[in-house]
């Protein structure tokens, strides 16, 4: 009898793929099983209200006046200040601000005063400040996104609707949120027979009111006699002009509250030069002294936080809702994701950017809050962005104030 060789067995190997094939193939799936699973993780490891934690570093530009840069996860983000001198007679219909006028527009006369807070006084400068530099166009900032920061920008294109959609963005938020102090822009000429002995462009010192014959008492100006007399008065000569340069190095999701933290960053790394109007020549002076340099007074420190809605609706049916049980038989079908990535952004149809501060008075305000596409995020869960944006301002405002 033959031996008889035994019929050779082959097994088949499974076919696998690596999870970032999947990633590719099937998007929306692989983000989708990924919050589905029992520890609710998304693909970056981070909890769906978990933002990504940003680094700080100030003064790395040498030829700036302030600069600061900025990484969150794969997202960098370089910004430059440098001041410029705008003179006063440059600006078309201009009319020189004296001292008085000043004072007397700041603090309002006894009669308009009256009954009046010293916050709601300060609230209302801030609010004619906003708009005195939204008309002399003294805050240029400019969104650029840097060839190689991303798959979707190529060398040699022309500047993309996005960047010049940011640039306008990061523009009104400065105004809204009322953020710099005209007091800081200005420059004052004082003459040999005014007050000599006042800082160039340093605020004017507030008056005082008498409160029983409700007078304003203007600390260092003239009497009415000496006005008759055509004393003169220290007026405005030039205004500094901020050029500000946000340059996007990486990008990977959302990048309005990187630039926006790196912004915040420059402004208070920023030293301008003190500046003085020389008579004789009819131009600015700027001392070479950093010790003469003066900062910029802000407005609080508003902190912007980007969420994503990914909502798997329309790849099923029985939508639950996030903030709903989910029973028996039923999928969680939505998710809002803090400070989504690269690829979780490209899965989400809405967005949501909060900006909120601390006031004066104390609390949280909210400055401004941005919605783009779906219909998801109605108003019990503005309220839980809120809430969660409060959180985040409270720590990031002390690595900004830390750096």
């Amino acid at each position: 009898m033959k031996n008889e060789m035994p019929a050779a067995t082959t097994s088949i190997q499974p076919l696998s793929f690596p999870p970032s094939h999947f990633a590719k193939l099937a998007p929306r799936s692989y983000l989708h099983t990924h919050l589905s699973s029992p520890n609710g993780r998304r693909p970056s490891g981070r909890l769906p209200p978990e933002p990504r934690n940003p680094t700080i570093n100030t003064g790395s530009l040498t030829h700036c006046h302030g600069s600061a840069v900025v990484r969150s996860g794969d997202t960098a983000v370089v910004c430059g200040i440098r001041g410029e001198i705008l003179n006063a007679s440059d600006v078309v219909d201009h009319k020189p601000a004296t001292k008085l006028e000043e004072l007397l527009r700041r603090y309002g006369g006894a009669s308009t005063r009256l009954g009046t807070s010293e916050l709601d006084r300060r609230k209302r400068a801030r609010t004619e400040d906003a708009e005195e530099m939204a008309s002399l166009d003294l805050l240029v900032p400019n969104v650029e996104l840097s060839t190689g920061c991303s798959p979707s920008y190529l060398p040699g294109a022309p500047p993309s609707e996005e960047a010049q959609s940011l640039s306008h963005r990061v523009l009104t938020l400065l105004h809204t949120s009322q953020l710099l102090s005209m007091d800081d822009l200005r420059i004052w000429y004082h003459s040999p027979s005014s007050d000599a002995t006042a800082s160039s462009n340093l605020p004017p010192e507030a008056p005082s009111i008498d409160p029983t014959s409700m007078s304003l008492d203007v600390p260092n100006e003239p009497s009415s006699e000496d006005a008759e007399e055509n004393t003169p008065q220290p007026e405005v000569k030039a205004y500094w002009t901020l050029h500000i340069t946000l340059l996007v190095l990486s990008l990977s999701g959302p990048p309005f509250p990187t630039l926006w933290i790196a912004l915040l960053a420059a402004l208070r790394n920023t030293r301008l030069p003190k500046a003085t109007w020389d008579a004789d020549n009819q131009r600015v002076l700027c001392s070479p002294l950093t010790s003469d340099a003066q900062t910029l007074a802000m407005n609080g420190l508003p902190i912007a936080a980007t969420y994503g809605v990914f909502d798997t609706e329309k790849d099923g049916a029985g939508l639950v809702s996030s903030t709903q049980d989910i029973g028996p038989g039923k999928q969680r079908r939505r998710w809002i994701l803090a400070d989504p990535d690269g690829f979780e952004d490209s899965c989400c149809e809405e967005e949501v950017t909060v900006v909120v501060r601390e006031p004066e008075k104390g609390g949280m305000e909210v400055v401004r809050i941005e919605k783009e596409g779906g219909a998801v995020v109605g108003k019990e869960e503005m309220k839980e962005l809120v809430a969660e944006t409060e959180k985040r301002w409270r720590e990031w405002s002390a690595l900004i104030e830390g750096a």
